[in-house]
């Protein structure tokens, strides 16, 4: 009987510390994220305040009232032309970040790859991907979606590419060392190490790429494109001074880009959770 006390008694008292620590965990992430939501809120509330007192016209800057109504009366539509866009930033973002990770893979394999590959990629990185637009409409034509996708992919492609090759090359020389007392042959160092060693540099650069995706396509359909497309109406609703309507358009890809973004980070913290930048501590 005293052995049976005892054990409820440290029972208790585990129950006691877990209810005392999960209201700490949810008092700490309250206490994260409340400095953001204060700040939206009251940089929001300036914004209406200030179209309202400078009297500020609509093409020059709608006020956050009117971006709503907006939004919230074209819901349907917008979703729409949403959803078509998302599936050429989806396209682009799969293309681009598959064939990044390969090239990546060849080029740290093969030092004759580097040094023939990496050249073209710093060139091609730096030419402004507006520039790509024209052509690559011209290739596959201004309202097939693949041409979309194809400047999405060149966006997204080189920092998936520099970042794979990052951590598959910046690998801790002792690790190598030990690997190799153990016979480990190439493939073993590859999968078991270098790979391992490159996911939160892959990751970092897939993040990146989600943001950037939701871009390209927007920008990519500023130079024509399908009706349906949600870069070709903010275009057209500018053009006819329904400024309130192209404001909510963008707010809309905003969100698409964060969750986007969100998706990347939450697949991040199921594949690498052994990693400090996901446990929350300083790498």
């Amino acid at each position: 009987m005293a052995g049976q006390t005892t054990d409820q008694t440290g029972f208790s008292d585990v129950a006691a510390g877990v209810d005392a620590v999960i209201p700490a965990r949810k008092q700490s992430w309250f206490s994260y994220y409340l400095p953001s939501l204060i700040i939206f809120i009251v940089a929001i509330a300036a914004w209406e305040l200030f179209v309202r007192l400078f009297s500020i016209q609509e093409f020059l800057l709608p006020a956050p009232s009117s971006i709503y109504n907006s939004l919230s009366g074209n819901w349907r539509q917008l979703i729409q032309l949403g959803w078509f866009t998302t599936k050429e930033a989806l396209g682009g973002f799969a293309i681009g970040c598959s064939l990044g990770i390969l090239v990546a893979l060849a080029t740290a394999r093969w030092t004759i790859a580097t040094e023939a590959l990496m050249p073209f990629a710093i060139a091609a990185n730096s030419v402004p991907i507006l520039a790509f637009a024209p052509i690559l409409n011209n290739w596959f034509g201004v309202d097939n979606p693949v041409s979309k996708m194809a400047i999405v992919a060149v966006i997204v492609f080189f920092p998936v590419m520099i970042n794979t090759v990052r951590g598959l090359t910046l690998v801790n020389a002792n690790a190598l060392e030990l690997m190799a007392s153990y016979a480990a042959s190439e493939f073993d160092v590859l999968f078991r190490l270098r790979v391992p060693n490159a996911l939160p540099y892959i990751f970092n650069a897939l993040k990146v790429a989600a943001a950037l995706s939701m871009i390209g396509a927007i920008v990519s359909e500023y130079f024509g494109g399908n009706r349906s497309a949600l870069g070709v109406y903010i275009t057209q609703e500018a053009a006819q001074f329904r400024f309130a309507n192209a404001w909510a358009a963008i707010i809309l890809a905003c969100i698409v880009g964060i969750s986007l973004y969100l998706i990347v980070l939450t697949v991040e913290r199921f594949a690498i959770p052994w990693h400090p930048s996901v446990r929350g501590e300083e790498g």
